[in-house]
């Protein structure tokens, strides 16, 4: 956001992030965005509110958040060498007209086939529990990234700006 040179405020909402059963990656993160916003605009009920989730997939199974280093060291194992895709969710939400606006932005990564050594390294480093599929390619996870492709290489981070500036332009909120 401070990219775009726009005042904001960042408030983590309190929400349960478990999947659904038979729910698409893509609709999970959907889902869970929308539910962020619509809990932050509770208590600022004349907000422009972002909302936004990332779920990441391995052969059609959903990749979480590991929270711990086994469970980030699994992950890794699992996507070296593999093309994994993170599904990118942005809702902007006007809490004051109701208006609702929300988009999954896809992103292909294809990670390096990383020895053992290298993955622990990294994780090490960069300790990114808390990112769905343990990789954060904003830092020294870039290293493990072979190839990306997709519309907003911001999606991969977990904020599409490239949407997110055309979802302000229908609020009329222009950036430039």
């Amino acid at each position: 956001m401070t990219r775009l040179q726009l005042p904001f405020s960042c408030i983590a909402p309190d929400v349960d992030e478990g999947i659904l059963a038979n729910e698409l990656p893509q609709e999970t993160a959907l889902r869970l965005a929308q539910l962020k916003a619509k809990k932050i605009a509770i208590s600022h009920p004349n907000a422009l509110i972002i909302g936004c989730d990332q779920v990441a997939t391995l052969d059609n199974t959903q990749l979480g958040k590991p929270m711990n280093h086994v469970n980030a060291t699994q992950q890794l194992r699992m996507m070296r060498g593999r093309e994994v895709i993170f599904h990118s969710a942005l809702c902007l939400y006007n809490a004051t007209t109701g208006n609702m606006q929300a988009e999954v932005v896809p992103y292909l990564v294809q990670f390096r086939d990383l020895s053992d050594a290298q993955i622990e390294s990294y994780l090490l480093k960069e300790q990114p529990y808390h990112c769905a599929g343990s990789a954060k390619s904003e830092g020294l996870g870039i290293a493990m990234i072979e190839k990306m492709t997709g519309e907003d290489p911001n999606a991969l981070i977990g904020l599409p700006l490239i949407k997110l500036v055309s979802m302000l332009k229908n609020e009329n909120i222009t950036v430039l």
